[in-house]
């Protein structure tokens, strides 16, 4: 019986195309360099930057320093969206942050991953969308393809590896529902 074995060699991901040229990809990366993973913390040049780069975003996004941002052309964000310290947007594919969601600090939006049952570690993608009022607890992973529901929550440090149902708290890794979110006034 012949096993195969991982042969990154072989890796190809030639069919992945990031949608913007080398230059704009260039520039992008000193732009998040110097304004979004630095401590630099005025949100309105923030918010002119993403648009400028091909973001859609809402009335008063909120970014905090340390944030990283792989491809903002393949970002929508609401309004009146929390983007925390050091939450990293790896949009190899399209991520929808809806009105009033929250991104808490340390959180992952994983996009892409690799076929682990391929020799060749083929690259997979898949977006993510947080549905209006849904919450990424801080230090969380949302991983490829999955939505997290209106006003869900995955709770800190669970990994999201499916989606959540609306109204619903998540926990763990992977999180699974834990109890009905009762927002009060």
């Amino acid at each position: 019986m012949t096993v195969l074995k991982t042969d990154l060699s072989s890796f190809n991901n030639d069919w992945y195309k990031p949608g913007r040229s080398t230059f704009i990809i260039g520039a992008w990366y000193l732009v998040n360099r110097a304004f979004f993973k630095s401590f630099f913390p005025y949100y309105g040049p923030k918010r002119f930057l993403l648009r400028l780069f091909g973001a859609k975003v809402g009335q008063g996004l909120i970014i905090k320093p340390h944030v990283s941002i792989k491809y903002p052309w393949n970002l929508v964000v609401g309004s009146h969206v929390w983007i925390g310290e050091e939450v990293w947007i790896d949009n190899l594919a399209k991520v929808t942050l809806k009105d009033n969601c929250c991104v808490s600090q340390g959180a992952l939006l994983l996009c892409g991953n690799h076929n682990y049952k391929k020799s060749t570690f083929d690259l997979v993608t898949g977006e993510i969308t947080l549905e209006e009022g849904a919450w990424a607890g801080a230090k969380t992973v949302v991983c490829p393809g999955v939505r997290l529901g209106s006003h869900s929550l995955l709770t800190v440090g669970s990994i999201a590896t499916s989606s959540l149902e609306p109204f619903w708290i998540y926990q763990g890794n992977p999180a699974i529902k834990l109890k009905p979110r009762e927002l009060r006034s």
